[in-house]
């Protein structure tokens, strides 16, 4: 909403349409002139992945922004994507790297089309990935005899080494962006512990389900909102003193911010 708000042309991609239509319409009842538009991208079916890419490359506009922000967080039994991988890992690693690479014209778009007016481009002309990720990486482990968890599988293991293995992603990123004299920036976030949908929806037993919804106002209460855990997101995708590989999470944007 915040991007659409201050003039940004925002596509929700989203598996669930109707849903991405009700979100549509919410940021259009609080911005009245926003930009928004909704396309189906389903990030457990590379299938999908390459046909809201084609779509997009199909337009040929440049893309400053590419948030990837999809994730599932740890169902209690071993799911696998429409491509056979374990789901998270699918989903919140495997999907955003396929959607990345497949996008990287459009994002390199910014720079090749200001660089006949300025020497290089400014900060704010510079196209971005955001990766979020999740202070869970700190518990991550890769685990390549079982990438897939097929020997063992753990709900909140596989999904901290999905976390770890965003970060990892990031930064190898920016490192071959650099190499290759991109403009492109490749930039991790993480929005702390935020109460969010993330955190309440999911296959849980009943039992589980109502401690869930009865944690979330805890948790925006004590440590993060939905609304502040954006916050990271929001600083890496427009701030000027956002370099690549930087990895941002709230009390970091906020010092930032304060001192820039």
């Amino acid at each position: 909403m915040v991007l659409a708000a201050h003039g940004a042309q925002v596509t929700l991609a989203c598996r669930d349409v109707a849903k991405g239509n009700a979100a549509a319409d919410a940021i259009r009842r609080n911005c009245a002139n926003a930009a928004v538009a909704v396309a189906r991208l389903d990030l457990a079916s590379l299938a999908s992945v390459r046909s809201f890419a084609d779509t997009v490359l199909s337009q040929g506009q440049p893309l400053h922004c590419l948030i990837n922000n999809a994730g599932v967080m740890a169902p209690p039994k071993r799911l696998e994507t429409e491509d056979g991988f374990e789901l998270q890992f699918g989903t919140n690693v495997l999907g955003h790297f396929a959607l990345t690479a497949l996008l990287m014209p459009a994002l390199e778009r910014p720079a090749r089309e200001t660089s006949g007016h300025v020497t290089a481009p400014q900060p704010s002309n510079r196209a971005r990935v955001v990766i979020v990720a999740s202070i869970a990486h700190k518990r991550g482990r890769i685990d390549f005899d079982d990438l897939q968890s097929e020997k063992a599988y753990s709900a909140m293991g596989s999904y901290a080494q999905s976390k770890l293995a965003d970060l990892m992603f990031a930064f190898e990123l920016d490192r071959r962006l650099r190499a290759a004299g991109s403009k492109v920036l490749s930039v991790a976030v993480h929005p702390g512990v935020a109460s969010t949908n993330l955190f309440r929806t999911g296959d849980y037993s009943g039992m589980e389900k109502v401690v869930r919804d009865a944690l979330g106002p805890v948790i925006g209460a004590v440590l993060n909102t939905d609304a502040a855990g954006a916050l990271p997101t929001l600083y890496a995708s427009i701030a000027d003193t956002v370099v690549g590989a930087d990895i941002m999470g709230r009390k970091a944007c906020l010092k930032r911010a304060a001192s820039g």
